[in-house]
C-alpha cells in the first residue's frame, strides 16, 4: 500500500526537527508543501522532488499528495511546527477518505507555542489556551467569544498569526478584550522568527503589548496573573512548595 506521511517540520531549525521526522524526509521520494516551508528544508534533502503550492491553496496541495502516492511514490506533506496544531493533518484525512488505498501517518513536531515558550522561558508551565487571530477560516466573533473565556478563566494565553497587512489592529483588538479581566501590567513576551535566523525575543506587559508591532512570524504570550520575569525570563509558576 502507498503511503502519505504529514510531517511536522518543527519552527524552521533542521536542529529542532524530530528524528524521525528527518528520517521519513529522507526515505521519502516526494515532499510537498508550501513554497517557504519547503525552502526551509530543501538544501538538507537533497536529491528529493520538491512540489509546492501557494497559500490559500491547501486543498489543491494535498489532492496533489495523494495523486503522486497513487504513482507508487512514497509522498511526505510537510507543516511547520506540529501537523495537527494549525497544520495539514485534519485536511489530510479528510481528503485521504477518497483514497482508501492509500495510507496516512501523521509525524508530529515542535509548534511555535513550545519553541517560543523555549525562548521566553517558561510561560506555559500552568494551563494555558492557544488561539489564532487570523479570521480566514474561523470568523472574528468567535476569537473574540474564546479572547474573552480564556482572559476571565485566567488562562495563559499564547496567539497565532497575530498580525498581517490585512489585520494590523487585531492584536490591539485582543489585548483590549483581555484588559477587560486582566491587569494592564501582565507579565507578556513575544518571540519571533523561533529556529529560524533572526530569532527574537521581547518582554512587555499587557497594556505595552497591544501597540507592539508584530507579524506572522510572531508568537505571541500573554500570562496568567501568576506569571512572572524572573533573571530575564517569562516563568509562569505551577505551584510547587519551595522547601
Amino acid at each position: 500500500m502507498s503511503k502519505v506521511y504529514v510531517v511536522g517540520i518543527g519552527p524552521g531549525e533542521y536542529e529542532q526537527m524530530t528524528i524521525k521526522a528527518a528520517r521519513v524526509l529522507t526515505e521519502c521520494d516526494t515532499i510537498v508543501g508550501y513554497t517557504v516551508y519547503v525552502d526551509l528544508v530543501r538544501e538538507h534533502f537533497a536529491g528529493k522532488e520538491f512540489l509546492t503550492t501557494p497559500m490559500t491553496k491547501e486543498v489543491e496541495r494535498c489532492r496533489l499528495a495523494f495523486t503522486e502516492a497513487e504513482k507508487g511514490k512514497t509522498v511526505a506533506m510537510i507543516c511547520s511546527g506540529d501537523a495537527g496544531v494549525y497544520g495539514m493533518s485534519g485536511l489530510m484525512l479528510t481528503i485521504g477518505a477518497e483514497f482508501p488505498q492509500i495510507a496516512v501517518e501523521i509525524v508530529p513536531g515542535v509548534t511555535a507555542a513550545i519553541g517560543g515558550a523555549a525562548v521566553l522561558g517558561a510561560p506555559l508551565i500552568h494551563d494555558f489556551s492557544l488561539i489564532s487571530l487570523s479570521d480566514l477560516l474561523t470568523p472574528w466573533e468567535k476569537i473574540e467569544k474564546r479572547l474573552r473565556a480564556a482572559a476571565e478563566a485566567d488562562f495563559v494565553i499564547c496567539l497565532y498569526n497575530p498580525s498581517s497587512k490585512k489585520r494590523a489592529d487585531y492584536l490591539r483588538r485582543a489585548c483590549d478584550l483581555i484588559l477587560e479581566y486582566q491587569s494592564g501590567e501582565l507579565i507578556c513576551g513575544t518571540a519571533a522568527q523561533i529556529g529560524r535566523e533572526g530569532e527574537t525575543m521581547q518582554l512587555c506587559t499587557l497594556q505595552q503589548l497591544r501597540d507592539w508591532k508584530v507579524d506572522m512570524f510572531t508568537t505571541v504570550f500573554i500570562g496568567n496573573s501568576q506569571t512572572q520575569i524572573i533573571d530575564g525570563h517569562m516563568v509562569t509558576p505551577r505551584g510547587y512548595r519551595m522547601v
